[in-house]
């Protein structure tokens, strides 16, 4: 049903989290800036700014229709946010501010702001430009975003409510905080991706190499997550449909909260995986070289599906009809927990050369962080 190649080394944790406590990531760099991260849920960051000989190098006000699109192809670091609703009611400006060191505006002849009024778009586009120079939008609340940039320049979008948002970058960060997008795809080849605050939108994320991404709260009805070699880190997710992987880096997720027809796969090559389960759709889970650990709210009801080369459940699970097969040097167990007689919710976990575990958890127990 899901494609395996390509998967290399991954462990894949899931555990219910009440608290994440700590930093969530520490800092990263973007040259003119730099910002702290905090765990609590949402929380702003704290920026600094190096230079104290940095200033305003060039401004543009562009009247526009509130309902337009910004396109930027920049080499440099790029922060949107929405404009102040009460000195712009209208919510028909673009305001562009261009910050530099001292003596940088030389270097921003290549530099081009235009809005088309028939296509509804502005666009911000430098192929070359001081590559200590950032660039500040403030757009209409509900302007669509398709934003690229180039070698270390970062990205940072701030409480954005659009139908389409995209992000692309090479070696730069990309931040979102408090976005709202019915579409929302994000891209790096080599940054980080953050998200701040809650994202609510049908989610796409990419990172190759060794790029990592963490997140403090996803929403969506379908939400896509992969990295190749680097970590991947969900403290919330609510949705309906989702599918996470990475080839040779760990994934990390807190409280999963997935509709009572929902789905969730978790895959994995080479590995192990260790999923808390305590409001389910279907859940299904495959690791081809390593083993599985099932952790159940103590009152769930599900239809079970357990196959492995070996099957360890604890006494306390409670399994209606249980049947037990083996086949193929392994062992296959089916029944019903908790007296349930339907189909309609199940959880299917598969580890063909190791070790399949099941366990029963208190509300209590599941409080408990997992190291």
């Amino acid at each position: 049903m899901f494609p395996f190649s390509g998967w290399g080394l991954g462990c894949l944790r899931l555990c219910l989290l009440r608290v994440w406590t700590g930093e969530a990531t520490g800092r990263w760099a973007c040259g003119t800036c730099q910002s702290r991260l905090y765990g609590s849920g949402g929380s702003q960051p704290e920026v600094s700014r190096s230079d104290p000989a940095r200033g305003i190098l060039k401004e543009w006000a562009l009247l526009v229709s509130p309902f337009g699109r910004l396109r930027a192809r920049l080499p440099c670091h790029l922060t949107v946010r929405p404009l102040d609703p009460l000195t712009y009611p209208d919510g028909d400006r673009v305001l562009v501010t261009v910050s530099g060191v001292e003596g940088g505006a030389r270097a921003l002849a290549g530099l081009q702001v235009n809005y088309d009024e028939a296509q509804k778009e502005v666009t911000i586009v430098a192929d070359v430009i001081d590559h200590q120079a950032s660039v500040e939008v403030n757009a209409p609340l509900k302007f669509d975003l398709n934003i690229q940039s180039s070698g270390s320049g970062c990205v940072k979008v701030q409480n954005i409510e659009c139908d389409n948002c995209k992000i692309e970058t090479e070696q730069g960060t990309s931040i979102l905080q408090s976005v709202k997008s019915q579409k929302l795809h994000v891209q790096t080849t080599g940054g980080k991706v953050i998200c701040l605050g809650t994202v609510y939108g049908d989610i796409d994320i990419r990172a190759s190499d060794k790029s990592t991404v963490t997140v403090d709260k996803l929403q969506g009805s379908s939400i896509n997550i992969s990295t190749e070699d680097g970590l991947l880190k969900v403290k919330y997710l609510y949705t309906e449909s989702s599918f996470l992987s990475s080839a040779a880096g760990d994934i990390t997720l807190g409280s999963v909260h997935d509709s009572s027809s929902g789905c969730l796969n978790a895959l994995a090559q080479q590995g192990a995986i260790d999923v808390y389960v305590s409001e389910l759709g279907k859940v299904e889970l495959k690791v081809h070289k390593g083993s599985i650990l099932v952790k159940v709210a103590s009152s769930l009801q599900a239809y079970l599906q357990l196959s492995g080369k070996e099957i360890d459940m604890n006494s306390d699970v409670h399994v209606e009809e249980m049947n037990e097969a083996h086949r193929d040097d392994g062992v296959i167990i089916t029944g019903f927990l908790n007296q349930t007689s339907k189909h309609e919710k199940w959880i299917k976990a598969d580890a063909p050369k190791g070790t399949v575990r099941f366990r029963s958890q208190s509300w209590f127990q599941s409080l408990k962080l997992q190291d």
